[in-house]
């Protein structure tokens, strides 16, 4: 069984969709970020960044128990366990899905998250850091319209976990202030994921 610790974030979603995706089974943790949950002794010892999501696999490899904390490893490994394609075996299509995951990871997730608290949250306005993040923002939908123009997933005609990895980042492209109207091949995939039933269902998780 695998225990998941999570809040509604677009990190703690991409896994919680994963899990659907992949059907495993899973007891949910909320562990609320807004209350300091994550500073707790107990999470620390799953997360020593005091970061969600994380996850605990009681059935790892070998049979023994395994802590995996950082979203795209929990992808990676979710994946592999399954021998899922949204993580491909063959080599050429296995790095085009890491290096779009990678993109998320290194690009998509810090970006969009700056912009997230310089729009949304900081205390007092900081009309250069508001700039810079939406600046780089739109620069990053640009690149992801650029790529969905010429195919129909971020790693080539497959869905991905690339995909599943962005899609919950893409969700909150309101908070972002961008209109997917003006990145027409983001919007017809965005559309599209959005009625698969396991990013539904993990787009929800937790249940807040």
């Amino acid at each position: 069984m695998i225990d998941f610790y999570t809040w509604g974030t677009p990190n703690g979603r991409k896994v919680s969709v994963l899990l659907e995706e992949l059907g495993l089974e899973y007891n949910v943790h909320a562990i609320n970020i807004t209350k300091g949950d994550q500073h707790s002794d107990e999470f620390i010892a799953i997360n020593p960044n005091s970061k969600i999501p994380a996850l605990v696999d009681s059935d790892g490899p070998g049979g023994a128990p395994i802590t995996i904390f950082e979203s795209g490893a929990m992808m990676m490994y979710l994946a592999e366990k399954q021998g899922s394609p949204l993580l491909p075996v063959d080599a050429r299509a296995r790095y085009e899905v890491i290096q779009w995951l990678m993109f998320q990871m290194g690009g998509v997730g810090p970006m969009f998250g700056q912009t997230h608290h310089f729009v949304r949250f900081a205390k007092e306005d900081v009309p250069y850091a508001r700039k810079r993040y939406h600046d780089e923002t739109t620069r990053l939908y640009g690149v992801l319209d650029a790529r969905l123009a010429t195919t129909p997933y971020l790693a080539g005609e497959d869905y991905s976990i690339a995909d599943v990895a962005t899609y919950p980042w893409v969700a909150r492209h309101e908070w972002h202030e961008i209109d997917l109207i003006n990145f027409p091949a983001v919007k017809s995939w965005f559309d599209k994921i959005s009625t698969r039933p396991a990013v539904v269902k993990g787009m929800v998780v937790p249940e807040l």
